[in-house]
């Protein structure tokens, strides 16, 4: 079993970055969180992520169905299906999209299975501009989008490889670059 959790402050690049690593890494499947934030125009149910209402969520919490779950921000929960990760991840390496207690947490559970990655933005006033950018936001969120990035920040340095998106080229090579010395190893 392989995997390799992805995480980032929101608007950091962390998508972007994980669907090219996709594209140059075939073998890699994607694992998708369920989640109670409302869907984006461009995504699609169980490709992205599976959208779940809060109470269906909080009874799945309860069985026992997420491997790691959090309520990132509030009334908004993500979490990973722990049934996917175990059958997936016997055929093929896994690539989580994940908060960064969900990563830490998947790391304790599945030790060096694991690489976690962090994808740190050149700055906080560049990540502003990128969440100004998506045009998806309102001013209390990206407000709570700021705040929490600063809070995972701190968290960075629990993470074995931490990338600096900067240049999107660059970040996603570097990515790339520690998937496959992780896969071969």
């Amino acid at each position: 079993m392989k995997l390799i959790a992805l995480t980032a402050p929101s608007g950091a690049g962390k998508t972007t970055i994980a669907q090219r690593v996709m594209q140059a890494i075939p073998d890699l499947r994607f694992s998708v969180s369920a989640t109670t934030r409302p869907k984006r125009e461009d995504e699609v149910e169980g490709v992205d992520y599976v959208f779940l209402h809060v109470d269906e969520f909080k009874n799945r919490t309860e069985a026992g169905e997420f491997i790691e779950f959090e309520e990132v921000y509030p009334g908004r929960f993500y979490g990973t299906p722990r049934k996917e990760i175990e059958k997936l991840a016997q055929d093929t390496p896994l690539l989580l999209d994940l908060d960064v207690k969900g990563a830490i947490n998947v790391k304790k559970f599945y030790g060096k299975n694991v690489l976690t990655i962090f994808i740190k933005p050149p700055s906080l006033e560049a990540l502003e501009n990128r969440l100004r950018a998506r045009g998806t936001e309102t001013e209390e969120l990206i407000a709570i989008r700021l705040e929490r990035a600063v809070l995972e920040l701190g968290y960075a340095n629990r993470f074995d490889v931490v990338i600096v998106n900067d240049d999107l080229d660059t970040a996603v090579k570097e990515t790339e670059e520690a998937i496959r010395t992780f896969l071969i190893g």
